[in-house]
């Protein structure tokens, strides 16, 4: 259910309504407003980077991954429906809110994710992954449905009009998270160490895995290949709104293709999950990112050719598939390569990486649109779909698989942790 709650934020507030609303109505002129967008995304997503590793080893050593959970979630509710209040000139004030409230967000999805292992096994996590990140495109399609009354059929299409809607984002949220605060329990047991501090504990116990990094180096491969390919799937998350406004979309629009992307993204999740632990998690990745080269290509020939409506809707179909597989077979294989008692950690590396490449992704988009325009943008996006597809070939799932299980085995926390 929390993957279902916290869609509000990624879908209202990352992808749709918030940057236009920063772009229309926080700021005056548009070329402004496209870049202060792009640099809050950016600053967020940067913090996180700094903060995963930390605080997902400081939940590995307190068994705090549901705390943190929580504590992150409630922030996130909170300062979402203050984004509602936000008038004309309100820029700095606008920066702290989303900032705080995306970096809550960002280290919420690394905590929920650090449960996978525990609910778990490597014969099923492709399809324990499918069922929240199909969840997650369930409330997408809720939430768009109830987009789509409120700015077409109450007629309140003007970006300055979505305030309403901000403010429901967080309400959404903060009601999507109550069954992980009655119900979710941690099986996890704190492992404290000597040092002074909890922090110096984190990063003493971060130190002792890089110590180890041969051991799950198939793990380090994999995040090397995902680091490329996540920051052109975080390009199109953070940009699809910026994008498609771009190609001339009016709002009514941009809602009929997200509700195309989030129906294709669920149906696409599900599918994943039913034949990823079979047929194999890279080849599973392989395929979505070949779905993406083709996206991103066809998009920056769009600006060319001017094709019809119906190419757009079949384009819009081909990115939700892309974006639902490519997420929950992502996090899958994480899943399958992380021992149980390093979760909060490895899903820590996995929450900095995916939001470091986001980072770097979403600041050179900018850019590059800027310098050279958003076709050749597009199809810089393209080539780190295709470098990840290409590195992907040095992991090796089944090795990846069985470090992770001898480790779950002897529940092994190198010297120096303080693991009793």
């Amino acid at each position: 259910m929390y993957d279902l709650a916290n869609q509000s934020f990624q879908l209202l507030i990352n992808t749709l309504l918030f940057p236009l609303f920063v772009t229309s109505v926080v700021v005056s002129s548009k070329e402004h407003g496209d870049t202060a967008w792009f640099m809050m995304s950016a600053t967020s997503l940067g913090l996180v980077v700094l903060l995963s590793p930390v605080l997902g080893a400081m939940a590995d050593q307190r068994a705090w991954k549901r705390e943190l959970l929580i504590a992150t979630g409630l922030i996130c509710s909170v300062l979402t429906f203050t984004l509602g209040f936000l008038q004309s000139g309100q820029l700095p004030i606008a920066f702290v809110i989303y900032l705080t409230a995306a970096v809550a967000c960002g280290l919420g999805e690394n905590f929920l994710g650090s449960f996978l292992p525990e609910i778990s096994t490597p014969r099923n996590v492709g399809r324990v992954s499918a069922i929240g990140w199909t969840m997650s495109y369930v409330g997408a399609l809720v939430l768009l449905g109830l987009t789509a009354v409120y700015t077409i059929v109450l007629d309140r299409k003007e970006p300055a009009e979505m305030r309403p809607m901000l403010c429901f984002a967080g309400v959404w949220f903060g009601v999507g998270m109550l069954p992980a605060v009655f119900w979710l329990r941690e099986k996890a047991t704190p492992s404290p160490t000597p040092a002074a501090t909890i922090v110096t504990g984190a990063f003493l116990r971060l130190a002792a895995s890089a110590r180890e990094s041969a051991r799950y180096r198939h793990l380090a491969r994999f995040f090397f290949a995902f680091a490329v390919y996540s920051a052109g799937t975080m390009i199109m998350i953070y940009g699809l709104g910026v994008i498609g406004n771009r190609l001339g979309f009016d709002l009514g629009q941009l809602i009929l293709m997200a509700v195309i992307i989030a129906v294709t993204a669920g149906a696409s999740a599900a599918a994943a999950g039913r034949v990823q632990d079979s047929f194999g998690h890279t080849r599973t990745i392989s395929v979505f990112l070949g779905l993406w080269v083709f996206a991103s290509l066809a998009m920056a020939a769009a600006e060319f050719i001017s094709p019809p409506p119906a190419v757009y809707w079949g384009l819009s179909c081909v990115i939700g598939t892309a974006l639902g597989g490519i997420g929950t077979s992502s996090r899958a294989i994480v899943g399958a390569f992380t021992p149980p008692h390093r979760a909060g950690e490895f899903f820590g590396l996995w929450g900095m990486i995916y939001k470091g490449s986001g980072m770097i992704g979403v600041a050179l988009f900018g850019l590059i649109s800027k310098v050279a325009g958003q076709p050749i943008a597009l199809i810089v996006v393209a080539g780190m779909f295709g470098l990840g597809w290409l590195l992907l070939f040095r992991v090796d799932e089944s090795e990846g698989i069985r470090a992770a299980t001898e480790d779950a085995a002897t529940d092994h926390i190198p010297s120096g942790s303080g693991h009793e």
